[in-house]
């Protein structure tokens, strides 16, 4: 997609490689991911759709059909919180097409999680960047995996309301 991302510190921990990442503000470009890429993916779909929001052309994911059997049917969950914040999304049984808007994301939608904290967890930063705040139905299955992302966000710029 282009973006500009740096791994350093890399290192072997409890048998994975760890390590930091930089990221810095880029353009997106539109990709297609191949069904093959799928499994080794599966759960960074929620937020590689919000990137591909903003990226400039189609990103196009096939192989996805797995995501309508997690925590809930995530990729319904993706589209329908797309589609509520103003980005063109087409779908199938197991694939999506993400018409990106070039950085300029409306936003202003209310984004039904399901429960599903990547879902939660994806939108509330896609708010970062939309023009319009963008509101999630339930925010307490975010404390379950990642109990001080509010205060990460909140760092970030972030405003939460209940």
């Amino acid at each position: 997609m282009g973006a500009d991302i740096k791994f350093t510190n890399k290192h072997m921990e409890g048998g994975e490689e760890i390590g930091d990442i930089i990221v810095k503000s880029s353009k997106l470009s539109g990709v297609e991911i191949p069904a093959a890429r799928a499994a080794s993916m599966i759960d960074e779909y929620p937020i590689l759709a919000v990137a591909a929001a903003f990226a400039t052309g189609k990103t196009i994911m096939r192989g996805i059909g797995e995501l309508r059997v997690k925590e809930c049917d995530r990729l319904k969950a993706i589209v329908d919180g797309l589609r509520a914040n103003g980005v063109t999304v087409e779908d199938g049984d197991d694939w999506i097409i993400i018409h990106g808007n070039s950085g300029n994301v409306k936003g202003g939608g209310l984004v039904k999680t399901h429960l599903d904290h990547r879902i939660a967890m994806s939108f509330l930063i896609m708010g970062l960047a939309t023009k319009n705040a963008v509101e999630i139905d339930d925010a307490s299955p975010i404390k379950t995996s990642f109990p001080n992302f509010q205060q990460i966000m909140n760092d970030l710029g972030a405003e939460f309301s209940n």
